[in-house]
């Protein structure tokens, strides 16, 4: 049986991780410290034998016993309200935990796939983005502490694979939802979600014309599985390219929740991306994906996950626990 650590995995996508781990028969080892993460994506896991979890923080050095065979670096905040209240934790869990994680890798002989991102490619100038676009980043400005953590996370894990010689894949995620997303996260598909079923105006920032690639979740896991188990190290895209802009996306949300919501505006966040769409010519060619559910039914899916949550359930996703943590 193969052993896998997931950091990370109390989170959106580390937890859907756990679960198609577990599925396809790997002992899975759960890592987080709870800062944006809840035991609620993964109580479900306790029960079983070959789960464990450790209550951990990656940005301090990690300890696991006995083997390990692959490790996915999951663990980071990834919403512009949790990295713009805890800026220092984001960039080191994009620093000292990813070099913690490769540390551990390099001693256990393990695989390691590290969850970076689409910010790295800042507001682009190149529609839509390849792998081989640089980006374009402000490192000083708001969203900084996020996209520099990212892309210091690539370099690092690319100097390991380099230098020391150590099995490393690293997957560049675009706009991904699904069940167990955060409603106060930031995002705009939670975002539009929670205003809807709080009967409140759907918010848009800026003019709505910039736009977002939204991805299913079980697209991406599947796509995170495949490319963990090629022979590719360089980064590769995975997301959603089926365009759309936040406007027409507002009214998506209201014809799929059936409310009366009118859409306000506001003024553009600094150095918000204009323009997101995945380049996913790599994913197909190299590892034969590209997504399979389109965003009517996704969305369909989400919106039965949060509409099921009962009142106090819907409250809790409204907060997080990072008044139980002293930030430093």
């Amino acid at each position: 049986m193969k052993t896998i650590l997931i950091t990370g995995a109390a989170g959106f996508l580390g937890s859907h991780l756990c679960d198609r781990f577990i599925k396809d028969g790997y002992h899975v080892i759960g890592m987080d410290n709870l800062i944006t993460g809840s035991l609620k994506n993964i109580e479900h896991l306790f029960k079983l034998e070959h789960f464990e979890f450790y209550h951990h923080d990656v940005s301090k050095f990690i300890h696991v016993p006995g083997k390990l065979d692959y490790i996915l670096h999951f663990a980071s905040p990834a919403s512009p309200i949790d990295y713009l209240k805890i800026p220092i934790q984001t960039l080191k869990v994009g620093s000292l935990g990813i070099h913690n994680c490769l540390g551990l890798a390099k001693t256990k002989g393990a695989r390691l796939l590290i969850a970076s991102t689409s910010e790295v490619y800042g507001d682009p100038n190149v529609h839509p983005q390849p792998e081989e676009y640089w980006g374009n980043v402000n490192p000083v400005g708001p969203r900084g502490v996020y996209d520099e953590a990212k892309r210091f996370q690539e370099a690092m894990t690319m100097a390991y694979h380099t230098f020391h010689g150590l099995e490393t894949r690293i997957v560049r995620i675009f706009n991904t939802y699904g069940p167990r997303m955060r409603l106060n996260d930031g995002r705009v598909l939670p975002a539009f979600i929670g205003q809807a079923l709080r009967g409140e105006d759907l918010t848009v920032f800026g003019d709505g014309s910039q736009t977002r690639s939204f991805c299913y979740v079980d697209d991406l896991v599947e796509g995170i599985v495949r490319l963990l188990n090629s022979d590719y190290s360089l980064p590769v895209n995975l997301g959603n390219p089926d365009e759309i802009t936040i406007s027409q996306f507002a009214e998506e949300i209201i014809k799929l929740t059936g409310t009366k919501q009118k859409v306000i505006y506001k003024d553009l966040p600094v150095d918000d991306p204009k323009q997101r769409r995945p380049d996913i010519s790599k994913a197909k060619e190299i590892l034969n994906w590209e997504p399979k559910i389109n965003r009517k039914e996704g969305l369909e899916r989400t919106y039965a996950y949060f509409k099921k949550l009962s009142k106090e359930e819907l409250i809790a996703t409204e907060h997080n626990n990072f008044d139980k943590f002293i930030l430093k």
